[in-house]
């Protein structure tokens, strides 16, 4: 399996833009299954070890898709492998508060060093499965939570709004409070 993994490292590495690779362009057949797992506290494992390789966390990540059928895929143009993911397959480390254009937005930093702004494109949701800690919505059908230390600065930058927790990002309130 070993193999696979470098296989598929090779074909992706020099060929494709690192920020934003065409993934909505590639539709290779399902080449099978890959014994990668992404657990829910964001580390990857390959056979059951540690990848402990960031760059190749952050290749892998910048080439993975979620598709219409719930399953996670990591793609080149070429290949298809359909790996596990336990919650979410990215974490929120870091957010700041910056203004852009006279608005506020919200910049989080995921665990890939990505950087993504809170708004219409990448919405705020609470996850009931992990007590209403907030995650954000990625292109690809991802997603990302945040992490404990960016769920407490989230929570710091929040101001009350009508009896609820918001926070505010291009234009845009994002409830921190889960629905009763």
């Amino acid at each position: 399996m070993e193999e696979q993994l470098i296989s598929l490292e090779n074909k992706v590495r020099g060929k494709r833009d690192f920020d934003s690779p065409p993934l909505h362009l590639w539709n290779p057949p399902l080449s099978g299954d890959i014994d990668i797992l992404i657990k829910a506290d964001g580390d990857w494992y390959h056979e059951g070890g540690l990848i402990t390789r960031a760059s190749l966390v952050r290749l892998f990540a910048s080439i993975l898709r979620r598709e219409e059928d719930g399953e996670y895929y990591l793609l080149t143009p070429a290949e298809k492998w359909r790996i596990q993911v336990e919650l979410h397959p990215l974490l929120v480390t870091d957010v700041e508060a910056h203004q852009e254009g006279g608005d506020a937005v919200l910049l989080l930093t995921l665990n890939t060093g990505k950087t993504v702004v809170v708004g219409e494109q990448h919405p705020l949701f609470l996850e009931p499965a992990m007590d209403y800690v907030a995650g954000v919505k990625l292109e690809h059908g991802l997603s990302a939570l945040f992490n404990r230390a960016a769920w407490y600065r989230l929570v710091d930058l929040a101001d009350e709004v009508d009896g609820v927790t918001c926070v505010s990002s291009g234009g845009i309130a994002f409830s921190l409070t889960q629905e009763a």
